[in-house]
């Protein structure tokens, strides 16, 4: 087993993770924790998947449109958190673990009631891998991360903000409305979201069954808390975690180790990250309002 040929595997894993590690980023960066990616990536697979078998025949664009479609339900959803959490200022691991139970059952009943089952049909035909076998995934997600990275910190939106998450009653102070920033970035977040799943059911599996998503947006929330909220960071964190998820994968094959049991391997990528989590927490690098309902009257 070589890494080297082991690269296309390990970027199309790590693509979905990043993107959704990035609208993470940039939800907790204005103060908003994300604990919904999970629900989101969900919505967003079950239906870029649908699109796909719907118009495979019909049209010439149907992948391009269907992460689209994607990126558009994850954002959609997202406002069911965005308006708990910021309107309401409900607790906001609260809504974003009623956003993932949500999830579960929404896309199984709209399966059911396009194809008659609890999975969406199988196309003929996913997502092909660019030159060198790399999927256009992987360049979807690292610009993705550069354009974030230049607004978050070349921009004066980015400095709002990262404001927002710091010390919302200072910006407000300033003028700058904090509720629209945080929507905003609640929104962002949900696209990205819904854009990783498609990503995932259009490379990694080209249907949606309960089982795809599989905790991999609660790896991406991992890459946020590893990484550290930074850009570069939260780009390690999810190589790391998309090479060990390609690592279990692959090393199952290898016949000296086929004594150790295959669900040793399928649970090795969520050790690694619990494993990488206890070692590099010893300080807390989160924003300090991250998870605080924005009130006007704290100073």
């Amino acid at each position: 087993m070589n890494l080297l040929n082991m690269l296309p595997s390990i970027l199309m894993i790590v693509a979905p993770i990043l993107i959704a590690a990035t609208g993470g980023m940039i939800c907790e960066r204005a103060g908003v924790v994300n604990i919904a990616l999970e629900g989101l990536m969900s919505i967003g697979a079950m239906a870029a998947a649908t699109t796909h078998v719907l118009l495979e025949n019909s049209v010439g664009f149907s992948i391009p449109l269907a992460l689209f479609i994607g990126a558009f339900f994850g954002c959609l959803f997202s406002l069911i958190h965005a308006f708990a959490s910021i309107s309401l200022r409900a607790d906001q691991v609260i809504s974003g673990t009623g956003i993932n139970l949500l999830a579960n059952g929404i896309t199984v009943f709209f399966c059911q009631l396009l194809f008659r089952m609890d999975r969406t049909m199988n196309p003929r035909m996913g997502m092909l891998p660019g030159p060198g076998g790399i999927y256009p995934t992987a360049w979807i997600a690292l610009v993705i991360l550069l354009i974030s990275w230049f607004v978050l910190y070349k921009r004066p939106i980015g400095l709002r903000l990262r404001a927002c998450g710091e010390h919302p009653q200072a910006l407000a102070s300033a003028g700058v409305n904090v509720l629209t920033i945080r929507y905003a970035a609640v929104l962002i977040s949900g696209a990205l979201a819904g854009l990783a799943g498609a990503c995932i059911v259009l490379t990694q599996d080209i249907q949606y069954t309960q089982t795809t998503i599989n905790g991999k947006g609660f790896i991406a929330l991992a890459a946020v808390s590893f990484g550290r909220w930074l850009p570069l960071g939260i780009l390690g964190a999810s190589f790391l975690f998309g090479a060990s998820s390609a690592l279990a994968v692959n090393i199952v094959n290898i016949k000296s180790l086929q004594f150790i049991p295959s669900e040793f391997f399928s649970a090795l990528p969520y050790f690694i990250t619990l494993i990488t989590l206890v070692l590099f927490s010893g300080k807390d690098y989160a924003p300090r309002a991250s998870g605080q309902p924005y009130d006007k009257g704290r100073s």
